[in-house]
């Protein structure tokens, strides 16, 4: 069976998925297959004008200190322009700019301002609009308190300790545990304070000093410690809090999904899992506007995506005498049909492989196929390439196709 004679075009399929979605990123120069999401404050500058704030953060959007910022800039719907750092060789003139080298930075009205307690704190001066501290000055003097707080009290060294610590000792494992959970007992009676979800009586800058890595670390204990934040009964408070984050539209905007955090903390840290990963959320996974979203980025982004799969995935080595045709054919069919599927989901036939058990397929295609299924599963990167809900409903699609098909 031609693999090219089976689905629909790249054009029709970004046609037809545009017209169900509104999500829209931009590419990246120099960056491919990566891509960058467009602020929605963008829309309230007038034609020509410039936005007041210029984030620098980091490339893949793995950073929780830049995120703490970008949550705290689409929360309060500031226009802003991204310039992204490559923190494996960042450029001399940001090393010149910023004394600390580190992301984020800001300019704020052209004023550089680095550390992002600094940031989020000169955001909240200069736009009081949509505010992120309490206006009763009492509690505004407690807030800014916990968030001084937040970078001092050890909560982050103590969580990093525990999931990152090389040691197997169990005992000593024991202690790490035992120092976290202190902490995070801490944090369970700050969250008593006040009767709503929140540290404080609204959403605050302390939520956003402690949401990135309490993200991380719900999604990545239960992998590598075996241990687990959300849904234990220790820590009531903490897991309203989890719950309150969900009606926070910019708090999806900014966050990574689960996979993505499991896939880097083994690659940057070489942590090596015990446990299961976190299973995918069937609900995100089918979720219409999800799904949406993930077939309009792979519709808009395939050609770069085929040659990152061309030149990384191992599928060239199929190649027979240096002719990669065959292989790009097959690597394009795999992701238009992945494109279809999300679009249509279970209402789209998949026409080839043991369907009905019998495996009538192309030992080239098939490997191919294969090979391009897995890549991309664990390739995408949220929220590098599209949203964390995209990402879930991405990966949940490509294992559908994959055990269909395989």
């Amino acid at each position: 069976m031609p693999v090219q004679e089976t689905l629909s075009s790249w054009e029709h399929l970004l046609e037809t998925v545009r017209s169900q979605t509104t999500a829209r990123r931009v590419r990246r120069p120099g960056q491919s297959p990566s891509t960058a999401p467009i602020p929605i404050s963008l829309q309230k500058l007038t034609p020509g004008e410039k936005p007041s704030v210029l984030l620098y953060r980091d490339t893949n959007s793995w950073c929780p200190f830049c995120e703490r910022v970008w949550f705290a800039l689409e929360e309060k719907g500031i226009p802003f322009e991204t310039e992204f750092i490559d923190l494996s060789n960042k450029p001399q003139w940001y090393l010149d700019l910023v004394p600390t080298a580190l992301v984020p930075a800001a300019k704020i009205d052209g004023k550089l301002i680095y550390e992002s307690k600094d940031i989020l704190l000169a955001l909240e001066e200069r736009f009081p609009e949509a505010p992120l501290l309490p206006q009763n000055p009492l509690e505004n003097a407690i807030a800014r308190q916990w968030v001084e707080e937040a970078e001092t009290n050890g909560f982050k060294d103590a969580a990093y300790n525990f999931l990152r610590h090389p040691t197997t000792d169990a005992h000593e494992l024991a202690d790490l545990q035992a120092t976290f959970e202190a902490k995070l007992d801490l944090l369970e009676q700050l969250l008593e304070n006040y009767p709503g979800p929140f540290f404080v009586s609204s959403f605050s800058l302390v939520d956003l000093m402690y949401s990135p890595h309490l993200d991380r670390l719900a999604a990545n204990l239960p992998v590598y410690r075996n241990y687990t934040i959300k849904g234990n009964p220790r820590f009531p408070r903490i897991n309203a809090w989890f719950d309150a984050l969900k009606h926070h539209p910019a708090y999806h905007r900014v966050r990574s999904d689960s996979t993505t955090n499991h896939l880097l903390l083994r690659r940057r840290w070489g942590v090596e899992p015990i446990g299961n990963p976190v299973p995918l959320d069937d609900e995100i996974a089918q979720t219409s506007h999800h799904r949406a979203e993930t077939a309009e980025r792979l519709s808009d982004n395939h050609d770069v995506a085929i040659g990152d799969i061309l030149k990384n995935s191992g599928a060239q080595v199929l190649a027979i005498n240096g002719d990669d045709t065959p292989i790009r054919d097959a690597i394009d069919w795999h992701l238009r049909l992945l494109a279809d599927y999300l679009l249509h989901g279970n209402s789209t036939p998949l026409p080839w492989g043991r369907i009905g058990g019998k495996d009538n397929s192309d030992p080239l295609v098939a490997a191919v196929g294969a090979i391009t299924l897995a890549y991309v599963r664990n390739r995408i990167c949220a929220p590098r390439d599209m949203s964390a809900g995209a990402a879930t409903a991405f990966r949940h699609a490509a294992d559908t196709v994959l055990s269909a098909l395989y």
